[in-house]
């Protein structure tokens, strides 16, 4: 899956690979994604990040256990963005790639104006080496905190920007079906999401995430709609993304029909 010459791509980055047991940012795993992302726009690719962690983050810093109410998720937001992003800044000022704030709504990729200012914010800042850092804006988009997730959003964020691929970084290995005898097995690729598949994706088993394999099966119905492939692999093991891109056998691929 070599990626397209001057086609971006989208690495989604969720809570669980964001955030320690304790619901603490993991420093030392978000610096590991930041190496190998640095090694890629180094290269020449383009990076658009999509993130998770700023409620996990900002609801530790308020101490607010696990946010419930609407106004404790959109506070934990407001104050865990910031500080979400500041970690993003030091991370990659050491490879001297500047980073930015994007906060997406919904209206955006609706609205064909806003669609539009959005498309140019992104290529000017891709065509000036930027990392477009983005999430939802938690603290105003009530459906989203709700019942979306960002899974959705990378999707929608690939579209929008005309990506190659989106890799989402989460706490499994790949998407996993059962066999005749009830044995568990990673999917290496998927082209036909069938009612098989449907069937086998269950909720996700981390306690800080909006999303699960459903959200992520979501996701890439939309990206193969697209023409964009998408790979889910774990966050959490060095070299993956490299390997995805290189078309070598890493996690889940989904390939567009």
């Amino acid at each position: 899956m070599a990626t397209k010459a001057g086609k971006p791509i989208v690495i989604k980055v969720g809570s669980s690979s964001l955030t320690t047991t304790k619901g603490r940012l993991d420093l030392a795993n978000l610096n590991k994604i930041a190496a190998e992302i640095s090694q890629l726009v180094k290269a020449g690719q383009k990076v658009v990040i999509v993130t998770s962690g700023a409620i996990a983050s900002g609801a530790l810093h308020l101490k607010l256990g696990q946010p419930k109410t609407i106004a404790e998720k959109q506070a934990a937001a407001a104050v865990g963005q910031s500080r979400l992003m500041r970690q993003y800044e030091k991370v990659f000022e050491k490879y001297h790639i500047p980073v930015a704030q994007i906060l997406l709504s919904r209206d955006v990729i609706t609205n064909e104006e806003r669609k539009v200012n959005a498309q140019n914010c992104f290529k000017t800042l891709l065509k000036e080496g930027v990392i477009p850092i983005v999430n939802e804006n938690d603290t105003v988009a009530i459906e989203e905190i709700k019942f979306g997730d960002n899974d959705t959003l990378a999707a929608l964020t690939a579209g929008l920007i005309g990506a190659h691929t989106l890799i989402i970084l989460t706490d499994v290995d790949g998407f996993y079906m059962k066999d005749e005898k009830g044995q568990s097995y990673l999917v290496p690729e998927i082209v036909e999401i069938d009612t098989k598949v449907t069937a086998a994706a269950g909720n996700s088993a981390s306690n800080v995430g909006t999303g699960g394999m459903q959200t992520k099966l979501q996701a890439a119905q939309i990206c193969q709609k697209a023409g964009i492939s998408m790979a889910i692999i774990h966050g959490r093991k060095k070299g993956l993304i490299n390997k995805v891109l290189a078309g070598e056998k890493a996690g889940t691929i989904f390939r567009p029909f």
